[in-house]
């Protein structure tokens, strides 16, 4: 149990360092070029003054209620993106990274959220969950960017997703369409308010060229294969991004953090196929009990339930 609250801890270590760095200004950069349609074909160094402030990396909560943090002061209600005590919710679900960009025009902004997993998840449709979140962020807009009914001051809001270990590297862009039925009339009102970006990384790292450079520099920046030399040689001499020591050390400690998860990984399918071979050789009675449960240093009780529900 120790070992896997270990290997849990390193992989949620992991996580925060990945945000950590997908949250550098020139990597957001590099996601908003691809990702935008405003900022296509522009330079990262020029792209990287829009963005404004700090972003939000794993503070915003995604639960109804909660995005807005509100409070009263001298009678005035400051209402502003929640920012609470992590530890006092730590079960919360949160956005990953949120932060707001000043448009060219120097007067629109919109909102943008990244998310990042590991892969495309089993439990359920990815494009379900990104449409709740995209819209979360359109709801959690009303007293604080636009009030009452002021809903043409509602900003564009962009939610992309960037998934590891896909079968090909792919870039979807999910967005509202407009398809007349009947008559002519021109409903006003804005449609591209939501917008949903997927992209897909496969473990083989891509050659640098136009079409694969961003997922180059993703699958770089995540890759739990890479070491650090290589990761910041991409980074710096391929992309001219700025190797600060910040990123240098959130670098570094990933690096070091995805290759004990992928020795902890290595031994406990070790363990399980040593557990496989014993649980065997016990039902065919080729070996005691006991003598099974020693060599597994455990106890026989623990031992025999564990081969109960392996099915033997």
């Amino acid at each position: 149990m120790k070992d896997d609250i270990m290997a849990t801890n390193a992989e949620a270590q992991y996580d925060e360092k990945a945000k950590r760095l997908l949250g550098h200004k020139y990597i957001l950069a590099y996601i908003l070029i691809k990702a935008v349609d405003e900022f296509a074909g522009m330079l990262p160094e020029d792209v990287v003054p829009y963005i404004e402030g700090e972003p939000f990396i794993s503070t915003i909560s995604v639960e109804p209620g909660l995005t807005n943090a509100t409070e009263k002061e001298q009678g005035q209600r400051i209402v502003g993106l929640n920012s609470e005590n992590v530890e006092i919710n730590e079960g919360m679900v949160r956005f990953d990274i949120v932060f707001y960009v000043r448009m060219k025009d120097g007067l629109s902004q919109i909102i943008v959220n990244i998310e990042a997993q590991k892969d495309e998840p089993a439990g359920y449709d990815i494009l379900n969950r990104a449409i709740f979140y995209v819209s979360r962020l359109v709801s959690s807009q009303k007293e604080r960017d636009f009030v009452n009914t002021n809903y043409n001051d509602i900003k564009r809001v962009f939610s992309i997703w960037i998934c590891m270990n896909m079968s090909e590297n792919s870039m979807d862009y999910v967005h509202l369409t407009n398809n007349k039925l009947l008559g002519t009339y021109q409903w006003r009102g804005r449609l591209d308010l939501l917008n949903i970006v997927l992209i897909g990384l496969s473990s083989e790292l891509p050659e640098h060229d136009a079409k694969y450079e961003l997922h180059r520099l993703l699958g770089a920046l995540l890759s739990m294969d890479l070491t650090v030399d290589e990761k910041l040689n991409i980074i710096g001499a391929e992309y001219n991004i700025p190797v600060e020591d910040s990123m240098r050390k959130d670098v570094s400690v990933m690096c070091n953090l995805s290759q004990g998860i992928l020795e902890r990984g290595m031994e406990k399918g070790m363990e399980q196929g040593m557990l496989q071979q014993l649980f065997s050789l016990v039902s065919k009675k080729l070996l005691g009990v006991e003598d099974a449960a020693r060599e597994a240093s455990m106890s026989i009780d623990a031992f025999t339930q564990m081969m109960k529900k392996a099915g033997y």
